[in-house]
C-alpha cells in the first residue's frame, strides 16, 4: 500500500482541516472485504447532509463483491474502470430524487444535495481508512433499466469502496496516475461580486 506525505502534493491556502486535503480517490484496492457495519457508517454520514426543505433526495444502491448482487453493478462499468474496480469490496450507485416529497414539484437542487451526501460519505470513508472512489464511467441508462429506477429519480454517479492496496496491482498507466491530485487556486474558483472566467 502506498502512503504519501500529502504536503508534497497538496497545500491549503487558508487552514482548512487536514481531513479535506487528505481525502483523495485512489484506485488501488486490496480485494479484502469490508463489513456491513463499516459500510453503514459511511451511509450514516451521508444521511446527515444538508438539503433543500430537508428533502434528503439521495438514495444509494449497493452490492458487496462476494454476493450475487455484484455482477449487475460491475457490468455497468466502462472497461477502463472494471480493470481496477475488480479489487473493490463494494459498488454503489448514487441517485437523487428530482421532486420534493411534500408537494411533488421539481426540486432544483436535487443533484446539489445528493452531492453533499456523497461528500459526507467520501469524507467518512477517509476517516475510516477506506478507499472511496467516485465514477462517471458507466452506463447510466442501463443502470435505470437494470435496477428499475423510476423517472422521478436521476442516476448521478457510481462509487467503489474498499481497503487500500498496492498500486503495483494496477496497470502501468494507472500506476503512474496513482497520486493525490492538486486543486485550482482559491482565486480561480471564488469571486467577490461578479463572475470572472
Amino acid at each position: 500500500m502506498s502512503t504519501f506525505n500529502m504536503e508534497e502534493y497538496r497545500r491549503g491556502e487558508f487552514g482548512a482541516d487536514p481531513l479535506f486535503l487528505n481525502r483523495w480517490s485512489p484506485r488501488a484496492m486490496s480485494g479484502e472485504a469490508i463489513g456491513k457495519d463499516e459500510l453503514m457508517r459511511l451511509f450514516e454520514a451521508a444521511r446527515w447532509a444538508p438539503s433543500a426543505f430537508n428533502n434528503q433526495p439521495w438514495r444509494f444502491l449497493y452490492a458487496f463483491r462476494e454476493t450475487e448482487n455484484w455482477l449487475p453493478f460491475f457490468d455497468l462499468l466502462a472497461d477502463a474502470n472494471k480493470a481496477w474496480v475488480k479489487n473493490g469490496a463494494v459498488l454503489i450507485v448514487i441517485l437523487s430524487k428530482t421532486t420534493f416529497d411534500y408537494n411533488g414539484k421539481p426540486a432544483l437542487t436535487h443533484s446539489f444535495d445528493a452531492g453533499a451526501a456523497w461528500a459526507n460519505l467520501a469524507l467518512q470513508g477517509t476517516l475510516s481508512g477506506l478507499v472511496v472512489h467516485g465514477m462517471m464511467g458507466f452506463d447510466y441508462d442501463k443502470a435505470k433499466e437494470v435496477f428499475n429506477i423510476g423517472d422521478e429519480f436521476q442516476v448521478e454517479a457510481m462509487a467503489a469502496i474498499g481497503r487500500a492496496g498496492n498500486k503495483e496491482k494496477l496497470n502501468k498507466e494507472l500506476q503512474e496516475r496513482e497520486l493525490p491530485s492538486d486543486r485550482k487556486k482559491l482565486s480561480e474558483i471564488a469571486f467577490e461580486g461578479k463572475f470572472r472566467e
